[in-house]
This record gives C-alpha cells, sequence and structure tokens, in this order.
C-alpha cells in the first residue's frame, strides 16, 4: 500500500487481527509508522515489525478489558480501535441452536462493546480517537443462512451512530465501514462450494484484504472529519 498516511507515535487496536481484514489493516498501519496491537482468540502466525500480538475472547468482556488496558498502559495511548472481530455461522434460523445464537452475538455485537470500552478512556482524555465498527451489506437485506450475522450487523450500526453522539465533544469519532464481499478465511467459510463464490464474483466481485486498508486508514485519519457515517465499498453489494 502507498504511504498515504504518517501514523507515527499513534497506537492502533484491532481486534479479529489474525487474519483477513484485521491483520491485513494492522499491517498497514504499522507499515506506516504506527504500533499495531492485535487482539484475537487465536494467536497469528505472522509477524512484522511494530504489531503486537494478544490473545482474548472479544466476547469475554474480562479478557478484552484486560488485554487492551495492558496495551494501553505498555504504549502510553491508543488512537484507533478497528473492531473487525466477526463470526458468520451458516444455519437456517430452524436450525440455529441458543449456543450458536449466544456465541455469535457475544462475538459480533458484545465483543465491540467491550473492546469499545476499553479504549475510549484513553481517547476521551487525550481529546482524539477514531473507532471503525464493521457492518455488512447483510444488515440491509438479510441473506439465507446467514439472519445471526446479519442480525449482529443491523444492530451495530444505530450502535455507532448513537456512540458517536455521546462522544463527540470528546473529539472521537465512530463510523461503520461496509467492506463488501471480500475474500478472507471467513468468507471462505461461510461459502465453502464453487457455486456460492461463482455468485458473489459474479454479481458484485470478490475482493482482497488490502482492498480495504486505503479506506480503513482514511477513516483512522484527522482527514476523516466525519462521526456517525457509514463507509460503503461494497461494489452495490450493499443494493443487492
Amino acid at each position: 500500500m502507498k504511504a498515504l498516511y504518517d501514523s507515527t507515535g499513534e497506537v492502533l487496536v484491532v481486534t479479529g487481527g489474525a487474519n483477513g481484514i484485521g491483520a491485513a489493516v494492522a499491517r498497514g498501519f504499522a507499515a506506516s509508522g504506527g504500533q499495531s496491537v492485535v487482539v484475537d482468540v487465536v494467536q497469528a502466525d505472522w509477524e512484522a515489525e511494530r504489531v503486537q500480538h494478544l490473545v482474548a475472547d472479544v466476547g469475554d468482556r474480562d479478557q478484552v478489558c484486560e488485554v487492551i488496558a495492558g496495551a494501553v498502559t505498555e504504549h502510553g495511548r491508543v488512537d484507533g480501535l478497528i473492531a473487525s472481530a466477526a463470526v458468520q455461522p451458516r444455519n437456517t434460523v430452524l436450525d440455529t441452536s441458543e449456543e450458536e445464537w449466544r456465541r455469535t452475538l457475544a462475538i459480533n455485537l458484545d465483543g465491540v462493546v467491550w473492546a469499545t470500552q476499553a479504549v475510549l478512556p484513553s481517547m476521551i482524555d487525550q481529546r482524539r480517537g477514531s473507532i471503525v465498527v464493521f457492518a455488512s451489506g447483510l444488515a440491509n437485506f438479510g441473506h439465507a443462512e446467514a439472519a445471526a450475522y446479519a442480525a449482529t450487523k443491523g444492530a451495530l450500526i444505530p450502535w455507532a451512530k448513537s456512540l458517536a453522539a455521546e462522544v463527540a465533544e470528546h473529539r472521537v469519532r465512530v463510523n461503520t465501514v461496509f467492506p463488501g464481499v471480500i475474500d478472507t478465511p471467513q468468507f471462505r467459510r461461510a461459502n465453502p462450494t464453487g457455486g456460492q463464490r461463482e455468485h458473489w464474483a459474479r454479481t458484485t466481485g470478490i475482493g482482497q484484504p488490502a482492498d480495504i486498508v486505503g479506506p480503513l486508514m482514511f477513516l483512522l485519519s484527522d482527514d476523516a472529519t466525519m462521526t456517525g457515517s457509514t463507509l460503503t465499498r461494497d461494489r452495490a453489494f450493499s443494493q443487492e
């Protein structure tokens, strides 16, 4: 990625950064001079300069708050949060178990809340910060065998707008992003057959994790003066 932004001296927390989009933006932020802190339930199998890997289940409030608080103490600040941790089970509503439903809510919805609670005090103190929440085109129109995932993504949009209104006076910005269809391990698990992937390739196109790094770097930067907004990079996916 081109060095369009200078993140020297800044700290970014990325939930769900062991792979996929989270890993791509963690690398991109570090490449621009910042310190990335990846929080994931698994240890990432890659390393990069200025990227710290911390293991925690974002669905567990105590775990995620403890590791992020430790990172803030170590680095002295936190300037950005990319809340990208998510699960996308494939199941009909009728066949969705209580355990699967609760786990989807815990990761996709609760995990965003807990990570936000962990970073906000530092952002408020320094009167600067950017929180980016991942929504999805499925929040607008749903999809067969994706009701639990779509429900969580739909809930995050008004939640993020409400948070943006709460923290605007502290100069903390909160925005959502529709990344579109991206070729990640999660996408492959949710679309295991060639026919499913061919559908997305034909209708909206399938992007790569690197394709969303530029828009995310923009939202993290002071150039993005908006808050309570949604950045859509989904090639009409949200209108499908």
